[in-house]
């Protein structure tokens, strides 16, 4: 039998009350944002659109999440070279726009959320408190 693998990833209960804090976090800030959650291999877990958030917001949230979660760090730190020839590469689905982060549980990668509605810099603020919330019991196996 060939060999197994199991990965620890964002259960949906948690992806939830994370959309729930940030949409919290958000209109904290007078902001409008749309929040994507999103497993290690860039599938959605969950989503939601504030009221009043912009329309692009909704596919920017999902690229920044999917490119905390592929590279297992928080967006905006890729050099000039990657920042435009990824997105291309990878149609739209990864993006250098600050505002999103990894979900990690004792050091291991469960996911990614992907914050947009605000200004780079309040969409990476409201990213990374909400990730730094996330708890251990967080995680299921797959």
């Amino acid at each position: 039998m060939p060999p197994s693998y199991q990965q620890s990833v964002v259960s949906v209960d948690t992806a939830l009350s994370t959309i729930g804090h940030a949409i919290t976090e958000g209109a904290s800030l007078g902001v409008s944002i749309s929040v994507a959650v999103v497993d290690p291999s860039m599938n959605l877990v969950a989503f939601a659109k504030a009221d009043g958030a912009t329309p692009h917001s909704v596919y920017s949230s999902r690229a920044k999440a999917n490119t905390a979660a592929s590279t297992r760090r928080p967006t905006g730190s890729m050099n000039d070279d990657l920042a435009l020839a990824l997105p291309l590469a990878t149609n739209l689905k990864l993006t250098n726009i600050t505002g999103g982060s990894p979900l990690t549980v004792d050091g291991t990668v469960i996911g990614a959320i992907g914050i947009a509605g605000g200004t780079p810099a309040q969409d990476a603020q409201i990213a990374g408190a909400v990730a730094s919330a996330i708890q251990p019991a967080s995680a299921t196996q797959h």
